[in-house]
């Protein structure tokens, strides 16, 4: 169901907004349209503008509560924002001493962690840095060159120039170092330079001792930073822990006020005898809204008009969707598919009943559907998984009909069948011969199904004041009573009793479908429009003959698509006998329970899967498509309940 909306417009002095956003609309849920665009036609108007003053606090409060766990269990109590300010500022003087250290520590991390970069690749080098970097009359470059470069170096150069390499490691590159004397070294580094040598700088008052020493030294120093810097972030989260029910609290406060104080970028102002006043636009639900008209009758400084008269609105009333706790996970598929209009049916009932009904035809047996039911409504309690509370009351009409189909874990003769066996049962269909049960059983259904949505098609366009939609379409009146005598005709045939007469059958056949085809003239000649046929009437009358032609097949193709309600139900039961069968449960013989119990699992996870997809496709295509549109627009409460307590007016 569609809750009833009421249209507000609330007025006061512009100074008394906060008043009235904590200690009226706070309690309620009000979705607030743009007061601007909602009053174009009023003059003078302007828009609310006033920087939010809780952003700042907001923002750093958010930090501090970011950074706390296992938040579930902390009481969230009372807090004023004369208590929030020094709160926020004592945390963020002592963090910002905590976090200057740290910063220190991570710069000092960084500065090792680079000089372990440059010494691991010479950890086999046995002698001391200090030493080689502070040889007098050689120079010592270290570096790296890249492997194709090496061996065309070692190949063509190395034996002619006076020089030492010596190699330390190798990956895509030769790491090493090379010794020249000093009055060789620029025709040497030039030559090594041609090779791609790269050089590396290692701090010359830095490096002490072999690199293998340094590697340690320095792995030692990473480990004591490493310890202080989670000191460091203990001490944080020791220091917000402590503070925690305050932050948390403050959080909640800060959420709550400035989500008030927002209310302003919807708002508008109009100034009248020298004051100015605010402007307030949104829908309530009737409910609400009758108790927040009570609530502010003595109020003299608030003004609320509750406007009836939908031509006066600018905007579409949002869709707030109201349904019995049983229905209301159904509620995912509607809005996956879309919300419905406020003017529309809302088919939440509708595809509850059917979708659960539809599977539990399709998904028939007593033991995976009681599987099902458990394990959705468990995952339903305590995780919170909408489609689980799906599942389960699919799993429901599951077992039902497996006590109809007399089906318990694929053993198709433990119990007796209380209507009929779906791969079993045949029907003396005329005309046609022996059918499966089942197989017609689901046409007729499906039929039924169709009737019932062009009723609600009917009804929609009642309420949109749709004529066409009304009389003419194929889903209107003109379009049940063809499907309707369809669906009659077909019952006295598999019956075997007498049709109506001829000439009846042909005015209920004809007389539909030429209105059908010929709607838009008629719609346009009932609601005195012009022209009555718009363009070539020849080519009118031949693309309406085609669209007719269409829509005999959409109706037969959506007919038709019931079938599989049928086919389901059999081929469940043919894929459980195939595991019986490899179970050896069919021979009389032992049987292999890990088989049963393997292949019950695998069916009714697989087939439960299809199954629920192929429902929902039902649901969607041959259903929603004749009556619904879901183009409604979402309630969204601006305040939605941020509120714990009760704030005093601190603006």
């Amino acid at each position: 169901m569609i809750e009833k909306m009421k249209f507000l417009s609330i007025t006061g002095p512009k100074s008394d907004i906060d008043r009235v956003v904590n200690e009226y609309l706070s309690k309620y849920e009000i979705h607030l349209e743009n007061a601007m665009a909602q009053l174009s036609q009023v003059q003078h108007l302007s828009p609310y503008i006033q920087i939010n003053p809780y952003k700042d606090l907001l923002t750093r409060i958010n930090e501090f509560a970011g950074q706390l766990k296992d938040t579930e269990h902390v009481p969230i109590r009372d807090i004023s924002l004369e208590e929030i300010q020094p709160l926020v500022d004592v945390l963020n003087e002592k963090i910002s001493k905590i976090n200057k250290k740290c910063d220190e520590l991570s710069e000092k991390r960084a500065s090792i962690t680079e000089d372990l970069k440059c010494i691991t690749p010479f950890l086999t080098l046995p002698q001391d840095l200090d030493k080689l970097i502070h040889y007098r009359f050689v120079q010592v470059r270290f570096g790296r060159i890249p492997v194709e470069y090496y061996e065309k170096f070692k190949e063509y150069v190395y034996d002619n120039l006076d020089t030492i390499f010596f190699p330390c490691h190798q990956d895509d590159y030769v790491w090493g170092l090379y010794f020249v004397l000093w009055t060789k070294m620029e025709q040497v580094d030039a030559v090594f330079s041609s090779m791609h040598f790269e050089r590396i700088y290692l701090k010359k008052d830095y490096y002490y001792g072999t690199p293998q020493k340094l590697h340690n030294d320095l792995n030692t120093q990473l480990n004591e930073i490493d310890k202080e810097l989670n000191t460091c972030h203990q001490e944080i989260q020791e220091l917000l822990n402590g503070d925690a029910s305050a932050i948390l609290s403050a959080q909640a406060a800060l959420n709550a006020l400035s989500t008030n104080f927002d209310v302003r970028k919807v708002a508008a102002c109009v100034q009248e005898h020298q004051e100015t006043f605010y402007i307030l636009c949104g829908w309530m639900s009737e409910k609400d809204s009758s108790s927040f008209m009570k609530e502010i009758e003595n109020d003299s400084k608030l003004f609320c008009v509750v406007e009836d008269d939908n031509n006066k609105i600018n905007c579409k009333p949002p869709t707030k969707l109201k349904n019995p706790k049983i229905f209301k996970p159904f509620e995912m598929y509607i809005k996956m598919y879309g919300l419905p209009d406020y003017h529309e049916l809302d088919p939440t009932i509708f595809v509850a009943l059917t979708y659960s009904f539809i599977f539990g035809v399709m998904f028939g047996d007593v033991g995976q559907g009681l599987l099902l039911a458990i394990g959705g409504f468990a995952l339903y309690k305590w995780k919170q998984v909408t489609l689980g509370a799906i599942i389960g009351t699919a799993g429901i009409f599951s077992t039902f009909f497996g006590f109809m189909f007399g089906s318990i874990f694929g053993f198709e003769h433990t119990i007796d069948a209380l209507w009929l066996r779906p791969v079993e049962a045949m029907t003396l269909v005329p005309g046609l011969g022996q059918m499966n049960t089942i197989f017609v059983v689901a046409i007729v259904f499906g039929m039924f199904l169709i009737l019932v949505t062009m009723i609600f098609h009917i009804i929609n366009a009642v309420r949109t004041h749709d004529t066409e939609g009304i009389w003419f379409d194929q889903n209107s009146v003109c379009g049940l009573i063809f499907y309707g005598t369809l669906t009659v005709s077909a019952l006295l045939f598999l019956t075997g009793k007498s049709l109506p007469a001829a000439i009846i059958l042909i005015v209920m056949f004809a007389v539909p479908l030429v209105v059908i085809m010929l709607k838009e003239p008629i719609t346009h000649i009932v609601e005195k429009k012009t022209p009555v046929i718009e363009g070539s009437k020849p080519m009118f009358f031949v693309q309406s003959f085609f669209e007719l032609f269409e829509i005999m097949l959409s109706f037969l193709s959506n007919t038709l698509s019931f079938v599989r309600i049928g086919a389901f139900a059999v081929s469940h039961a043919a894929m459980m006998g195939v595991v019986m069968m490899l179970a050896g449960a069919e021979s009389g013989g032992s049987i292999n329970w890990l088989i049963v119990i393997g292949g019950n699992l695998f069916v009714c996870a697989m087939e439960g899967l299809i199954v629920g997809i192929q429902v929902l496709r039902l649901e969607y295509y041959e259903m929603f498509s004749r009556f619904y549109k879901g183009t409604g627009k979402e309630f969204k409460p601006f305040l939605k309940h941020v509120n714990k307590t009760k704030f005093s007016d601190h603006t």
